[in-house]
């Protein structure tokens, strides 16, 4: 194996480790998600587990991965930067992935 290639899975790998927390209804509902989008935990206030209570819950819930997902794309990207040491890629484009 190269050590291009070696160093492009480490990357990887160190993306996939981040863990990013979105939150939503002033921390009532928080996820935690990987560096590759995948829903890790889930905590919900007691307060919000009430059936009168589930519309509310399932938007708090969407806004809370909406939250995490922004953050991780955020995080993503300066990861990116560091690794590409602060190479000016084209706009949108998205490594490794």
């Amino acid at each position: 194996m190269a050590l291009g290639d070696m160093m492009g899975m480490m990357k990887q790998e160190e993306v996939a480790a981040m863990s990013i927390e979105g939150s939503a209804g002033g921390g009532m509902v928080s996820v935690v998600m990987s560096g590759k989008n995948e829903m890790k935990s889930v905590r919900i206030d007691p307060s919000l587990l009430k059936p009168e209570e589930a519309e509310i819950l399932e938007d708090l819930l969407v806004a809370a991965c909406n939250d995490a997902r922004a953050k991780a794309e955020v995080a993503l990207q300066e990861k990116m930067q560091e690794l590409t040491g602060g190479m000016n890629l084209p706009p949108g484009m998205k490594l490794p992935f």
